[in-house]
């Protein structure tokens, strides 16, 4: 384990973090820290940095409410960057936006970012500004119990598909069924970071085997 002696701050005596999310392993932003705010953050678990233009410690989110708790704290093999890993309370950018880095410079169409994050950002987006002709806001109109029955045709279409073992099908209807589970979740006010954090209490799956009763 590395000592903040051992790390090599520059002429202004700060040294560059890159922040990444725990959850989305999105890059939220990049900032800088001194000696002092790097010494608060590892002594309180909450991301201190330095503002340059301010020229003092910054305590992310104690204005906002956003905070930032760190996971994680690596250096580069030089020791004159760092990489903090961190589980954050709200948005990490000051225009509230997920992360501070959404604008393309270049991007290849195959390259372009899809994750359950922001398909679950846009399947929101369907429900409190209803779009026409979108099936995602019929869902939501419809209710509780369409959104379930749905749920559950979708989930016996995977048995289906996995029962004939055929791969391409099992691939189609799980990804018809994990939309629908993402419908279902926001339509109860549950995040992929709910369902992550119940995962992670658990920590070693094979130990968390229910005992199915003996008929």
């Amino acid at each position: 384990m590395l000592e903040i002696a051992d790390l090599k701050f520059d002429e202004k005596g700060l040294i560059p973090v890159v922040v990444q999310d725990v959850d989305s392993k999105k890059v939220l932003t990049v900032a800088y820290m001194n000696q002092e705010s790097l010494a608060l953050t590892l002594k309180t678990g909450f991301m201190t940095y330095y503002s340059r233009s301010r020229q003092e410690l910054w305590k992310k989110g104690e204005t906002s409410g956003n905070y930032q708790h760190l996971v994680n704290l690596k250096a580069d093999c030089d020791r004159d960057s760092l990489v903090a890993i961190v589980s954050k309370d709200g948005p990490a950018c000051h225009l509230d936006t997920d992360s501070c880095f959404n604008d393309y410079l270049y991007c290849k169409d195959e390259a372009v970012e899809f994750s359950l994050d922001e398909l679950a950002k846009l399947i929101a987006t369907r429900q409190t500004e209803p779009k026409e002709g979108s099936y995602t806001s019929y869902l939501f109109e419809k209710g509780l119990e369409k959104i379930l029955k749905k749920v559950g045709e979708e989930s016996t279409e995977v048995i289906i598909g996995a029962m004939k073992e055929d791969k391409a099908e099992t691939t189609f209807e799980l990804a018809d069924l994990t939309y629908h589970l993402l419908v279902l979740m926001i339509n109860q006010k549950i995040s992929l970071q709910d369902v992550q954090k119940e995962l992670a209490k658990r920590h070693i799956v094979d130990h968390k085997v229910k005992q199915e009763t003996m008929q």
